[in-house]
């Protein structure tokens, strides 16, 4: 009896969760400062949802989601009801002032989506923001501190060893940090996506301490966080966005001891966000008209030359390095381009770098390593290869020259001169050499008259035609299963009956085994099961007054539903009160046969 009891509950605790509406509620403060945090919490009145957060912009996203869950059921006067919420917990930072709207989130549960209101925050201004034009520089001069610094207890500081520069002339870059608080760590770091600009990472030691520094008597922590290379590959005004961190602030929490002082406190950490100022950067071109052979170098460099022989045989390779070195942006240095006689067969070159990052640029050398091949005796000369580049020290392009080179190609022996390869102009007749080349034929061959053209026999277009009605016929029977399978209620309701005679033949399997409790759990199964398809009822809204009453919709008399009512009370009596079932399983494996079978001709 007690089993009886435990499941009449459980299902009347799932059918008032069925009907239970769902919704998505956001709670957030209406007004907040520019750098103050801000919790958004969105509550959900059900779980085991996928939930999406919107998109934060014009705020930080500092922590987040953290999910808690809470259930409560009450039962009064017989009356049961169940709550449930789940919450996600979001803490943002302001950072610009203005009017806000976040999209609404949204929550998918059982493929149906719930959406919450709309966010609106407004930010006010605040002092503790660093102003934007407390960033400037001397050009020329590396920038290691802000000339005036701004009243936050801590900031970020970008800076750039100079601001106007030409096209493709190195920028440094160092972002550091200024505190007065003190700091546990760094959580993150997002920099910018530096549009316009080529960037080289330098080698910076982690930041393990802070070292401090007067900055217009105020002492400051600070320390550097990374260090790069710009190269600006457009010309115009470009600014650089602001670098974003999140650093890890440690905070008293509680009151002072008055005879202990601090020595009693606790401490939490508290994320904070913070931003440098943009920085903009004035990229002028590079004056006059460029050289022809211009290596898109903009710097100090030098170049050389030489070959490893200077003699081979025919059809041997030797190879002719040319090494540029100096600095600049020397990553992008076009390959010299060479004018070598027609007999010279050449060849890509292989590139080898060997370059170093410093903040006064990228130094080193790179190589172009060519491999050729002569493809006939005599002597060769190697041209001269003119290079040029802009001097950024001058302001003007530089001229570069490589000496000329000679060297002589022998014969080989007769076995390797009958399979050498002619390349470019050949300067011998061409001769016969077994069956690799052979002359043009002037005799015409046989010749045969060919037969009739398929196209012109009627049996082409005939099939033409059967194709085209067999793809017609297939498309009109391929779209017709479509549009029957679209409709998922229909496609249950036809596959009713077939679904539950699968599910009579396991329990008539229960029954032969002799396992009764089985037996009547998938009597149950498909009885339920039968119905849920056949009236397009989910099963979580399905009871038994609502399956009667659409059968009886349905035109079924009131002698099967009344067989249908017996049917599940013996079903239930005999699964929860076991002792008292009897042995009539094969009545009542016959009667839900006959009830699915009659229902199946009448609908």
């Amino acid at each position: 009896m007690k089993k009886l009891l435990t499941y009449y509950l459980l299902f009347f605790i799932n059918t008032g969760l069925s009907g239970q509406d769902i919704t998505v509620e956001a709670e957030y403060p209406g007004t907040v400062q520019s750098g103050e945090q801000v919790a958004i919490q969105w509550r959900v009145n059900a779980r085991g949802g996928d939930f999406t957060a919107p998109s934060f912009a014009g705020f930080i996203r500092l922590t987040g989601p953290h999910t808690s869950f809470s259930s409560s059921t009450q039962i009064i006067n017989g009356r049961v009801s169940h709550e449930t919420s789940e919450s996600y917990l979001y803490y943002l930072q302001a950072t610009d002032e203005g009017k806000f709207v976040l999209p609404p989130a949204s929550v998918t549960i059982k493929n149906k989506t719930y959406y919450s209101d709309s966010v609106r925050i407004e930010v006010s201004g605040s002092k503790a923001t660093p102003a934007a034009g407390q960033q400037e520089a001397d050009a020329g001069q590396h920038k290691t501190s802000p000339s005036s610094p701004p009243e936050g207890q801590i900031f970020l500081d970008l800076a750039v060893n100079r601001k106007e520069v030409f096209l493709g002339e190195a920028v440094s870059v160092t972002v550091k940090l200024y505190t007065r608080v003190d700091i546990s760590g760094i959580n993150e770091i997002r920099y910018p996506s530096f549009t316009g600009f080529l960037k080289n990472d330098l080698e910076t030691p982690p930041l393990s301490s802070l070292r401090q520094e007067n900055i217009n008597g105020t002492v400051y922590g600070t320390g550097v966080l990374q260090q790069f290379l710009l190269y600006p590959q457009i010309t115009g005004e470009i600014t650089i966005d602001p670098v974003q961190i999140t650093a890890l602030v440690r905070q008293r929490s509680g009151r002072s001891d008055p005879f202990f002082g601090d020595f009693f406190s606790s401490y939490t950490t508290v994320p904070l966000a913070v931003a440098s100022p943009p920085v903009k950067i004035r990229v002028k071109a590079l004056p006059g008209t460029r050289p022809g052979n211009f290596s898109g170098i903009s710097g100090k460099i030098n170049i050389t030359a030489d070959i490893n022989k200077d003699s081979v045989n025919v059809n041997d390779a030797l190879s002719y390095k040319i090494t540029i070195s100096g600095t600049g942006n020397l990553r992008l240095a076009g390959m010299p381009v060479l004018r070598l006689p027609p007999d010279i067969e050449i060849y890509d070159p292989k590139v080898t770098e060997n370059l170093k990052n410093s903040p006064a640029g990228t130094s080193g050398q790179k190589v172009f390593e060519y491999l050729l091949i002569p493809r006939h005796h005599g002597d060769y000369t190697i041209p001269s290869v003119e290079y040029s580049y802009f001097n950024v020290s001058t302001g003007e392009y530089e001229y570069l020259n490589t000496p000329e080179f000679r060297f002589h190609a022998m014969k080989g022996t007769d076995q390797a001169s009958e399979i050498a390869v002619f390349g470019g102009v050949a300067k011998e007749d061409v001769r016969y050499l077994g069956k690799d080349i052979r002359f043009i034929r002037t005799k015409p061959g046989k010749l045969t008259i060919a037969g009739g053209q398929i196209l012109s026999q009627n049996s082409f277009y005939l099939a033409y035609v059967i194709s085209l009605l067999l793809f017609l016929i297939f498309l009109f029977l391929r779209r017709e299963h479509i549009r029957r399978n679209a409709d998922i209620a229909a496609v249950k309701n036809r596959r009713a009956g077939k679904v539950a005679v699968k599910r009579l033949k396991e329990a008539s399997a229960c029954m032969k085994k002799g396992d009764t409790d089985r037996f009547y759990e998938e009597i149950l199964k498909a009885v339920w099961g039968y119905l849920s398809d056949k009236l397009s009822i989910p099963v979580s809204d399905l009871t038994r007054n609502s399956a009667i009453d659409s059968l009886r919709e349905r035109g079924v008399d009131d002698e099967k539903l009344t067989d249908l009512a017996d049917i599940l009370d013996k079903c239930e009596y005999a699964r929860y009160a076991p002792a008292s079932s009897g042995t009539g399983v094969s009545a009542i494996y016959d009667d839900v046969s006959g009830f699915i079978r009659s229902v199946e001709n009448e609908i």
